[in-house]
């Protein structure tokens, strides 16, 4: 019998079952850490334990990183409690090959967590003082494309943010005020320097967290409870960065197969943990082999050699073409179709619809032959080979539990991105219009028509979570399968597909709107009309 807690007193049974186990001194390791920690990590979920605890592990195993990361959660307490401080802070990682090979390894170059919050006086008076370290050299960040935002969609302060700028840096709740609190124990100590590294998955992610910290530092000296100094402090990059990154591996929620394949291996304390606030995580990440982390190479305090664990170093030019190239053209316009049609068709995996060929058609058309044809080459990642990669070898990845009903989640903070950006560089070519683009407006068709929660069989579902799905539900809600009527559908359309908040512009002045809704009209023809829909398009516009 194996415990993840106890591992090393069973090192000799985990090597002769193939498990990959450290090769650095872990005590010593996590000691260096705890005391002065150089990377510390924000957000404790599946991405950094399937992700960054194994690029750490990496240079930890090759000696060039002698200090454990220290993880903070300002979100969910239960996951310090129950995933990290119950396993001594390690993981068992299990990489999933497509052919359905596992390879495991035990993750140990975490040294500590806390939940960092104010609320938590000991806890956050540790990280406090680890900012005020001048040690300290760069600190992660996975704390969702949400975890940035500050204001509601009428432009106003979300209430949590308006009670951090009220109050200031000496009483905080939302993460980004958390975030600046410590930035500001960090000036106040000197001026220290250090790199602001958000690996979020979202465009110029390092831009975004930039602009919050300085939206609400700013808010402070407005109101006189920071001097005008910390402000220059974070504008000024040879003392505090914000890198772009780029970051791609799908780590989905913990998988019960998967335990039940480590229980086999005599594993007896890995049970899953779903805590209050609704975060699913276990002792174990299950993740993809694929990953790519492409960080722009800006640390003004030093790094360990990260490019020695497989992170791409370049600079921010570079970084932006290679997440242009994957969120608007290669891997995320793919997810986003195959979520929104595989939720209407009734699948719940990802892999199993790409054994659709219907579905696998939609996808290879909005990839390889309309968006690769205007996506520009970042240089480190051919784009072509990129998208091979997905649609061969990760997508159709059975041993990858992933579901549409996840990626479809705040699908309508996605399109102008996903889809958006493709038509912008059709409207700014000479040689192509948004109006050429055929499959695109299929996906965007299909994403209206799983707006009404109802599936291509005629049955309810409920659609994922999303910040304006009830407006728009509530704008579609004349709207029933089987209707016909051109002049209703346009005039429940038009809000939608004119909001340039949603799609980066306005799609009836591209020539775009006619046409999505001409195929959400077929696509409401009765049961099995989505599917149809699709192949007919397939049939008389693929391959062009």
């Amino acid at each position: 019998m194996v415990t993840l807690k106890n591992w090393q007193a069973s090192s000799h049974e985990l090597i002769e079952k193939s498990f990959a186990l450290p090769q650095f001194e872990v005590d010593l390791l996590k000691a260096k850490g705890q005391e002065s920690p150089v990377w510390i990590h924000f957000g404790g979920g599946n991405l950094y334990r399937g992700f960054h605890a194994e690029i750490a592990q990496r240079l930890a195993d090759q000696g060039e990183l002698s200090r454990g990361v220290v993880v903070c959660e300002t979100f969910d307490e239960e996951i310090i409690e129950k995933a990290y401080h119950a396993y001594n802070q390690d993981c068992l990682e299990v990489v999933m090959h497509e052919d359905g090979k596992l390879e495991k390894r035990i993750l140990a170059a975490t040294a500590d967590s806390f939940y960092c919050h104010p609320s938590a006086e000991k806890s956050f008076a540790k990280v406090v003082a680890y900012f005020k370290s001048p040690d300290l050299q760069f600190t992660t960040f996975t704390i969702t494309e949400k975890g940035y935002g500050l204001k509601d969609p009428q432009g106003e302060f979300l209430p949590i943010v308006a009670q951090d700028i009220a109050k200031g840096p000496q009483d905080v709740s939302h993460t980004i005020s958390i975030v600046a609190t410590l930035l500001y124990h960090r000036f106040l100590a000197g001026e220290l320097p250090i790199a602001m590294v958000s690996t979020d998955n979202f465009s110029q992610n390092g831009q975004r967290f930039q602009d919050s910290i300085v939206t609400l530092v700013t808010e402070w000296l407005k109101r006189d409870l920071v001097p005008q100094a910390f402000l220059d402090y974070l504008n000024t990059p040879e003392k505090v960065s914000f890198p772009w990154s780029m970051v791609d591996r799908i780590t989905p929620n913990p998988s019960e197969s998967v335990r039940e394949v480590l229980a086999a291996d005599g594993f007896t304390d890995l049970s899953l943990i779903h805590t209050t606030k609704g975060t699913n995580i276990a002792p174990f990440a299950n993740t993809e082999v694929v990953h790519y982390l492409v960080i722009e190479d800006s640390f003004p305090n030093g790094r360990p050699a990260l490019d020695k664990a497989g992170v791409i170093l370049t600079d921010r030019e570079t970084v932006d073409k290679a997440d242009i190239m994957k969120v608007t053209t290669c891997l995320n316009p793919l997810h986003t179709a195959l979520a929104v049609t595989g939720c209407l068709l009734g699948y719940t995996s990802i892999s199993a619809e790409m054994k659709d060929e219907t579905l696998v058609g939609l996808i290879t058309e909005i990839g390889y032959h309309e968006g690769l044809p205007v996506v520009e080459s970042p240089e480190i990642i051919d784009p072509k080979a990129f998208i091979d990669e997905v649609i061969q070898k990760r997508l159709p990845n059975p041993n990858i539990p992933d579901a549409p009903q996840r990626i479809a989640s705040d699908t309508s903070q996605k399109v102008g991105i996903r889809f958006g950006e493709t038509i912008k560089k059709y409207q700014a070519l000479a040689d192509r219009q948004p109006s050429d683009l055929t499959f695109i407006p299929v996906a965007i068709a299909a994403w209206l028509r799983y707006l009404l929660a109802v599936d291509d069989e005629g049955k309810a579902f409920t659609p994922s979570p999303d910040p304006l799905l009830a407006d728009l539900q509530a704008a579609l809600s004349g709207i029933q399968l089987g209707e016909t009527d051109a002049a209703k559908v346009h005039q429940a359309l038009v809000p939608i597909l004119s909001n340039a908040t949603i799609f980066g512009s306005d799609l009836y002045q591209l020539g775009l709107g006619g046409k999505i809704e001409k195929i959400f009209i077929e696509m409401l023809a009765g049961q099995g009309a989505v599917s149809a829909t699709i192949q007919t398009y397939l049939t008389h516009f693929g391959g062009k």
